[in-house]
């Protein structure tokens, strides 16, 4: 196994960890990877991603395993495969690189599997690897879209549809009983809103895709389903995490990274929560009830590329299981526009005067990313029932800001390594100076994007696509700011020109300090638990499984990490 090698790497390289529940083990009999151990060249190659399925077949030992390296996908069974030599199925594609693949859980048996892959080219493929088929191919001549699948899911309960996200911001509706049609798809508006539009598929007998759904700007990095399969949360290059109602085409709510693009999203189990990663090097929790910032973590020192909640680890202990969901009243909250910090305090008022026993709630989630380390996470009941409303705090945030340090005066940003962001013990941190707080490409991005989203509302959506050079432009910018910004190297002279863009621009699209994306100092910031270096390369993957996590690095190993008491 790759940390078996020389004596001083294996230091850097962790195999075990201890969290409140004992001691995490990687088990090195279990290592999948490239079954040849050739040395591969990950520079410029697609994420290695993995996914599962159990294929119920009466031994108990029915889970599979798929999995993408360069140009390369295999599918194994994923325990007790001893010879990783023989897969059940393997395949090379010329031309194009599997980027994403998806089990379909419910027609998953024995004898068959539906598995889609998407491609680097734009293609989505279905195959069957038990059968060793390919049974179809769409936007086979992509006429549909040219861009990079980021993501390809089914659509949760059906056998037969499935959401595929492409690099160019569109996400397309197909049923695998449809054909493509021989020309490209003309489309007719069937939703418009802020920053998205949603086209049917204008054509005398049904063709696939069969909705296109047009959302910010930049490529749509990930989406995820509800686990009810009502609600779609979605991440995006302009940094914003987008939640729609999936049968409606609703908008329900929005949030915007503290800074760069968004790359990874997941629900918690029972739904109340999302959890992004991405270019600020944290990960936000986002409360769905509220539609607000509740929390931040901070502990990777790159790029997050990877959040998952552990449902088995998660645990919501009720006295009383009315009181604790609480979801019709806040969702009136929602309709009546009443002022939303509130409601979670109302139901803490309420659980208060109801019960004088504590309702005990931890939620446990995970992160891994580009520095090579994985994150663990609790959230507990002191964040998700703060005392103090935040919206009260949240006014103070002038008077705070006049008594921070001059601006240039140092400090500490997401990017930076942090050591100096918060005390053990101390959720909220000191207030962090202003030249800090908004990187400049923002502000200068914030009037050029909401002028382009307005125009876009105001006629139709092809003016989503009038940004791409400029964009390009200023994402390069952000890129290099993001570099100095990291490490610190801001001379007074830009933070002066920074706080007079801050002074000029009244545009309402400069979120920072807003609900949208609070400042620093007005949100609890999250210590991980653990935070440990797992791999050489960045990591692309981390799944919590019953009995074990699966974690993966871009060089294509693949890690089993035994829970406590599971071998």
């Amino acid at each position: 196994m790759a940390a078996e090698g020389g004596g001083k790497e294996m230091n850097e390289i962790k195999t075990q960890f201890t969290t409140r529940e004992g001691l995490y083990k990687l088990l090195s009999h279990s290592e999948y990877s490239r079954p040849n151990r050739v040395p591969f060249n990950s520079q410029g190659s697609n994420p290695v991603r993995v996914s599962f399925v159990n294929v119920n077949d009466q031994s108990g030992n029915g889970d599979r395993l798929c999995f993408n390296v360069g140009r390369e996908l295999y599918f194994y069974i994923y325990k007790g495969a001893a010879d990783l030599s023989k897969p059940i199925d393997k395949r090379i594609y010329k031309g194009t690189q599997p980027t994403c693949h998806d089990f379909n859980h419910l027609t998953a048996t024995a004898e068959s599997v539906s598995l889609l892959v998407g491609f680097s080219a734009g293609q989505v493929q279905l195959i069957d690897p038990i059968k060793k088929e390919t049974s179809k191919l769409f936007n086979e001549e992509r006429l549909i879209d040219k861009s990079r699948v980021t993501c390809v899911k089914w659509v949760p309960g059906s056998e037969s549809l499935f959401l595929v996200a492409h690099s160019s911001g569109n996400m397309y509706l197909y049923n695998v009983e449809h054909t493509c049609g021989t020309t490209a798809p003309h489309y007719q508006l069937l939703k418009q809103g802020e920053s998205f539009a949603v086209h049917t598929c204008k054509s005398k007998s049904t063709r696939n895709p069969l909705l296109k759904w047009t959302v910010g700007e930049g490529a749509l990095n990930e989406f995820a389903f509800s686990p009810d399969g009502k609600f779609l949360a979605c991440v995006s290059q302009d940094g914003f995490l987008r939640v729609f109602n999936f049968d409606s085409v609703e908008l329900h709510g929005t949030m915007k990274s503290y800074f760069g693009g968004l790359l990874c999203v997941c629900w918690s189990p029972d739904g109340k929560y999302i959890v992004t990663g991405g270019e600020d090097d944290l990960v936000t929790v986002w409360s769905f009830v509220d539609c607000r910032v509740i929390a931040r973590g901070h502990g990777h020192k790159s790029w997050v590329s990877v959040v998952a909640f552990d449902p088995y680890t998660t645990s919501v202990e009720e006295s009383d299981p009315m009181e604790f969901s609480g979801s019709d009243e806040d969702f009136q909250d929602l309709h009546f526009g009443r002022d939303r910090a509130n409601s979670t305090q109302s139901r803490l008022s309420k659980r208060n005067s109801t019960d004088s026993r504590p309702v005990s709630v931890t939620y446990r989630f995970g992160s891994v990313g580009q520095d090579t380390q994985l994150c663990l996470w609790d959230l507990t009941e002191d964040i998700l029932f703060p005392h103090q409303p935040l919206s009260r705090a949240r006014t103070h945030t002038n008077v705070m800001n006049a008594t921070s340090p001059p601006a240039g005066s140092g400090g500490t940003n997401p990017g930076s390594n942090g050591n100096s962001i918060t005390t053990p013990g101390n959720s909220v941190p000191p207030p962090l100076p202003r030249s800090n707080s908004l990187p400049h490409s923002a502000v200068s991005n914030a009037g050029s994007k909401s002028s382009v989203m307005d125009g876009a509302i105001a006629s139709g959506v092809s003016k989503f696509a009038t940004l791409s050079l400029h964009d390009r432009k200023e994402r390069h910018h952000e890129k290099d700011h993001k570099r100095n910004h990291s490490m610190g190297h801001i001379s007074s002279k830009s933070s002066d020109k920074l706080n007079l863009v801050t002074k000029t621009k009244t545009d309402p699209a400069k979120t920072l300090g807003t609900p949208l994306c609070p400042r620093m100092e007005d949100v609890p910031l999250l210590e991980p638990l653990i935070c440990k270096k797992i791999a050489h390369e960045r990591l692309t993957v981390l799944i919590f499984l019953e009995d074990c996590i699966v974690t993966a690095c871009q060089e294509g190993f693949i890690c089993t990490w035994a829970r406590p008491g599971k071998v």
